[in-house]
């Protein structure tokens, strides 16, 4: 039986996908056994020190990203910022520890700005990827992007009484190549492979290898995807979308898609220091984004959530009427 508990997990997390639920189609077998070793089964639970623990009889994957439950994800988010700060501080930079609460603002904020509503966001942002791309720090934002939140108003202050040299500095010792590879953002979106710097550091040391792997999927969305009414309504979804003229098989490939040629477009350079052409190209991906988002959208709310919605509350709750 699922616990109270256990269903606000699933109902909080359910609220913050309104874009791309499922990762899809993997083989079955890396639901039953993990591939190649390095990550927890759907029947194991991972600790916060990101080593698999025993499975218990019919156990479950928990709810929160990454098949963690509330306790470990808490648990994993206060790991990873203590070292975050240990390593910043041996770096010679100061980086404040941030709390979960904090960095949950940040994986909320996904896809979201203050005062814009759901339908809003989707008609001027789309996935919010290459629209509201500008090539420079997430500190400087003058939004509250999810990157800006989830690194707490005390580190954007102390990154903001930088130098511009050593502003840079403190980005790269801080996430590597990606300025906007926070570990906020890496935890909602589940991808932690464009992560790097002090942010990978602490990945490193918290989560297993394939886990912090491009190709991770969620034990939970595995256990979903093998539902046969899941396998069909994701079909309906290829349908649905290529039906307007765009190739895609399932709801995973779009924002990682849109990422790929939001890099081969800017380098990473600032949007003023693109070229005519680069320019030229990037306001032609956004006018697509926006169309791929208004429409991969209404196919998902007609099509995969609520058969989503229901097989959690079947595997969590048993049989629904």
């Amino acid at each position: 039986m699922k616990t109270v508990q256990q269903i606000k997990a699933i109902g909080a997390k359910l609220q913050r996908r309104r874009f791309g639920l499922l990762s899809l189609g993997l083989c079955i077998g890396m639901l039953l056994a993990a591939c190649g070793g390095g990550a927890a089964s759907p029947d194991q639970a991972t600790s916060p020190a990101g080593e698999a623990t025993a499975p218990s009889q019919n156990s479950l994957p928990g709810p929160e990203e990454f098949g963690m439950t509330t306790a470990e994800l808490v648990a994993s988010v206060e790991k990873a910022e203590s070292l975050i700060a240990q390593c910043m501080s041996e770096a010679g930079f100061e980086y404040i520890a941030v709390d979960y609460d904090t960095v949950r603002k940040g994986m909320v904020a996904d896809k979201s700005l203050p005062g814009v509503s759901n339908s809003d966001f989707i008609a001027q942002y789309g996935y919010g990827i290459s629209t509201l791309y500008t090539g420079h720090p997430p500190q400087l934002s003058e939004l509250d992007t999810p990157a800006k939140v989830g690194l707490g108003e005390q580190n954007v202050r102390i990154f903001n009484d930088l130098s511009p040299a050593d502003q840079v500095a403190y980005n790269r010792t801080l996430f590597g190549e990606n300025v906007d590879a926070t570990l906020a953002l890496a935890l909602e979106t589940e991808d932690f492979s464009r992560t790097g710097g002090c942010v990978r550091e602490a990945v490193d040391q918290i989560f297993t290898q394939e886990q912090v792997s491009a190709t991770y999927l969620n034990p939970l969305d595995a256990l979903i995807e093998q539902d046969p009414r899941m396998i069909a309504a994701i079909e309906e979804f290829a349908n649905c979308v290529r039906a307007e003229g765009f190739n895609y098989s399932n709801p995973r490939e779009i924002e990682p898609d849109f990422r790929n040629r939001l890099e081969e477009i800017t380098q990473g350079l600032p949007i003023e220091a693109l070229s005519a052409d680069a320019t030229a190209a990037l306001t032609e991906l956004q006018g697509e984004e926006r169309a791929v988002a208004a429409l991969a959208t209404d196919c998902e709310e007609e099509l995969i959530e609520p058969l989503q919605d229901q097989i959690e509350r079947e595997l969590y709750g048993g049989p629904q009427p």
